[in-house]
């Protein structure tokens, strides 16, 4: 079983991975032994790529255009030689009602959550089709795709996450054929730079994170990785179209005030 979840010798390109969950996931895949594209709008990743131990490049890309995502798969291409596995980890997220919310907003969250995902996605699969080795694409959703959030409001991210779920579903099916596999979880609240922020200016909202799941605790990016880095793996090599709620019991139905 440990080797059949070793990342060796692979080279996994994680967008969004310049911090929080992208990061833990880039970190995670490293030290299971996979090499490292890091893409991210950042100037730098907040800790560096080059020591985990791995070879690993940072690439500062804007998911949003397009010919930044085909320079960057076409360096790593050039670089690391193939792709065996993708985690379109960059999303933003917007919490404002729904009467509250803007053309401009809304379309930046489309942009970065739905077309970044899809089209990050798409380069992968051409690259992993290519090789004829197979490969693996793992989706970032979120709880807010399966159920409303107490005290936020997440139409449009919800929304988002939502085509994100079902655009694995749809993607799993057709990619079937060259044996690349495709699933997705669904996180729900955990500690980042975002949530942290959020306890300072939302107090009474980081509460609910820590109360709500029936676990009684916020998630932790380490609470992330474990199914990321099964999905990417070879453990998984029976596992396509599937989503992984990991929300402490959230999707359970119980949500508490």
């Amino acid at each position: 079983m440990i080797e059949r979840l070793s990342l060796k010798g692979r080279t996994t390109v994680i967008t969004g991975g310049g911090r929080g969950i992208g990061l833990a996931i880039a970190e995670a895949a490293a030290e299971a032994g996979s090499n490292i594209a890091v893409l991210d709008v950042l100037d730098k990743p907040h800790k560096s790529i080059s020591k985990l131990g791995v070879k690993g490049k940072y690439y500062r890309v804007d998911v949003t255009k397009m010919d930044d995502l085909e320079r960057a798969f076409g360096e790593i291409g050039d670089e690391f030689g193939r792709v065996d596995g993708c985690v379109p980890a960059a999303g933003i997220a917007v919490d404002k009602p729904f009467l509250d919310h803007t053309w401009d907003e809304c379309e930046r969250l489309l942009r970065v959550n739905v077309l970044g995902a899809f089209f990050s996605s798409q380069l992968a699969a051409r690259a992993m089709r290519a090789q004829g080795t197979g490969g693996s694409i793992v989706l970032i959703a979120s709880m807010a795709s399966h159920h409303a959030v107490p005290l936020q409001h997440l139409s449009m991210y919800g929304s988002t996450k939502g085509a994100v779920r079902i655009m694995m579903t749809q993607m799993a099916a057709e990619l079937a054929p060259w044996n690349i596999r495709v699933n997705s979880i669904s996180p729900g609240f955990i500690r980042t730079d975002m949530t942290l922020l959020c306890a300072r200016q939302q107090p009474e909202l980081f509460k609910l994170m820590g109360n709500a799941p029936p676990l009684g605790r916020i998630g932790e990016t380490s609470d992330i990785v474990g199914a990321v880095n099964y999905l990417l793996s070879d453990a998984a090599a029976y596992t396509t179209g599937a989503d992984i709620p990991i929300a402490g019991g959230m999707t359970c139905g119980r949500i508490a005030s």
